[in-house]
C-alpha cells in the first residue's frame, strides 16, 4: 500500500486536533480576508496552518527561525518559505499587506528588534495579528512545571504577554484594534496531557520551539496518529467545557493591530 502524502497526513492531523482548529479560527477572525492581499505568516509550527491559510486566497509567504521548521513548511506549501532571524526577514520593505505572528514572539530574545523588522516588511496601514501565550501563575502552571513542561522546555525566553505588555511593546508604531483570550483551564489540561504523552513517545526530545509535531513525524508514528483519532472526541468535549467558563483566564492571547507610522 502506498504511503499517504505528507499533505494528506498534515490535513488528517488537523482534522483530529481541535486545539489547532481553534487557533486557525482565531487567526481567521482577526485577519483581513486575504484575497488580493500579500500576506506573511511567521512561526506557524509544523506547516499545516500555513497550508490552510494559503487556501483562503491571496499571495502568502511563510517564515520561521528554525531551519528544520522551514523545511517542514516548505514540504507542505512549496514556494515562498523563508528562514528568518530575529532582526532580519529576507523580504523587501513594505512587502506585505498583513503579517500573522503565530506562537513565535515568546521565542525571540529581542522582541522589540523583531517587531521593528516585522514593521519594516509591513506596509503603512497594514494589519498585524499576534498570537502569544498569556500565562497565569496558578495551579495548572505549577503542574506543568512539575511535569517538566517549563517555559525553557518549550523554547520560550519569556512566559508570554499580557494585553498591557503587548500594548507597551507595540508602542507608537501600531494601534491595537481588537483582542481576545482563549484556551481556558480545560483546554490547557488536555494540552498538558498531550504534551506529556508526546514526551513519552519521543523520549523527552524537544527542539528549539518545544514539541513541534510535523507530518514527517506522524508518517513515522502510525500508532500515535491512531491514538490522536481516538482521543479527538475527548478533546472536543474539554473545549466545550471551556466555552462554559468564559469568565476564567484565557491562557492564549490574540490581538489585531494596524501599523500607523
Amino acid at each position: 500500500m502506498n504511503q499517504p502524502s505528507l499533505e494528506i497526513i498534515a490535513r488528517q492531523l488537523f482534522e483530529v486536533s481541535p486545539l489547532k482548529q481553534r487557533k486557525l479560527a482565531m487567526l481567521r477572525d482577526m485577519m483581513d480576508a486575504p484575497a488580493g492581499l500579500r500576506s506573511l505568516d511567521i512561526g506557524s509550527d509544523n506547516g499545516v496552518i500555513s497550508l490552510l491559510l494559503r487556501e483562503q486566497g491571496g499571495e502568502w509567504s511563510s517564515a520561521d527561525l528554525i531551519p528544520d521548521t522551514v523545511e517542514a513548511i516548505r514540504k507542505l506549501v512549496g514556494e515562498r518559505v523563508y528562514l528568518m532571524e530575529e532582526r532580519s526577514i529576507p523580504c523587501p520593505a513594505e512587502s506585505f499587506d498583513q503579517v500573522l505572528v503565530v506562537d513565535m514572539l515568546e521565542h525571540v530574545h529581542d522582541d522589540r528588534a523583531c517587531l521593528a523588522e516585522i514593521r519594516r516588511v509591513l506596509r503603512p496601514g497594514g494589519v498585524l495579528v499576534i498570537n502569544v501565550p498569556n500565562p497565569h501563575e496558578g495551579l495548572l502552571r505549577k503542574l506543568r512545571f512539575r511535569l517538566g513542561q517549563t517555559d525553557e522546555a518549550h523554547g520560550h525566553v519569556r512566559p508570554g504577554y499580557s494585553l498591557a505588555a503587548l500594548e507597551q511593546l507595540l508602542g507608537a508604531d501600531f494601534s491595537i484594534e481588537r483582542s481576545r483570550s482563549y484556551a481556558r483551564v480545560f483546554s490547557e489540561l488536555i494540552d498538558t496531557a498531550i504534551v506529556g504523552g508526546l514526551d513519552l513517545l519521543k523520549g523527552g526530545k524537544r527542539g528549539k520551539k518545544g514539541k513541534v509535531v510535523t507530518a514527517d513525524d506522524l508518517a513515522k508514528m502510525n500508532k500515535t496518529f491512531k491514538l490522536y483519532r481516538l482521543i479527538a472526541p475527548f478533546l472536543r468535549f474539554f473545549m466545550f467545557l471551556d466555552g462554559l467558563v468564559p469568565f476564567l483566564h484565557g491562557n492564549m492571547l490574540i490581538v489585531r493591530a494596524r501599523r500607523i507610522s
